[in-house]
């Protein structure tokens, strides 16, 4: 199974794997056809882009990680200019045993590399690009890296004792869009909910340590 936005791309690719044996089942270019491709098929090795339609953000890794979830197992190889590490984290992490791999493609040498990551991952191994592992391991040792810049800010102004009505009158925004924020950030800092912590502190915290 093939998700790639880029018509010629997918073309050559599904080209490609067919000169060494394999069958392309369905080649897609968006996210939602990927579930319902995969849903139909039920292919041996699911590969798909990052960036794809609508949004051209991350709906094609966050559709892997819940097509691993749905399916645990599936083999899913990532193929992306780029490194979206809060989804790459949970597509390595992802479904009980099953292949996987994540790989820029601008650092894929040869096609026989590429052909062999493929046919690895299907097997149920493990191929991920070293820079992968950097961006990822940078990540774990500074969850602060998690946050947007106005999260930062707003987490900033937390540190500082302000309140969030405070807060969105200095940033000139709602008091919702503050909450979401804060929410927000709570979140990427991995902070749980629990009756003997308080996560807005260990929130401030974090931002002081960083």
């Amino acid at each position: 199974m093939l998700a790639e936005d880029s018509v010629l791309l997918r073309d050559g690719l599904t080209g490609l794997l067919a000169r060494f044996g394999h069958r392309v089942a369905a080649a897609v270019g968006d996210a939602d056809a990927l579930v319902e491709a995969v849903e139909r098929h039920r292919p041996d090795i699911v590969l798909t882009d990052v960036r794809m339609p609508p949004g051209f953000q991350d709906e094609g890794l966050r559709a892997a990680v819940g097509l691993r979830a749905a399916r645990p197992g599936l083999p899913v190889l990532v193929l992306s200019q780029y490194v979206q590490r809060a989804y790459a984290a949970d597509l390595l992490d992802s479904g009980d045993g099953g292949g996987v791999g994540y790989l820029l493609k601008d650092r894929i040498g040869q096609v026989e590399e590429f052909v062999a990551a493929v046919e690895d991952v299907a097997a149920g191994g493990t191929v991920v690009d070293p820079e992968v592992v950097r961006q990822l391991l940078r990540r774990r040792r500074d969850p602060l890296e998690r946050l947007t810049p106005r999260e930062r800010e707003v987490l900033g102004l937390v540190a500082q004792g302000r309140s969030n009505g405070a807060i969105a009158r200095d940033l000139v925004v709602s008091d919702a869009a503050v909450g979401k924020h804060i929410g927000s950030i709570l979140t990427k800092l991995d902070l749980p909910v629990a009756d003997d912590t308080h996560r807005r502190v260990l929130a401030v915290l974090a931002f002081l340590r960083g």
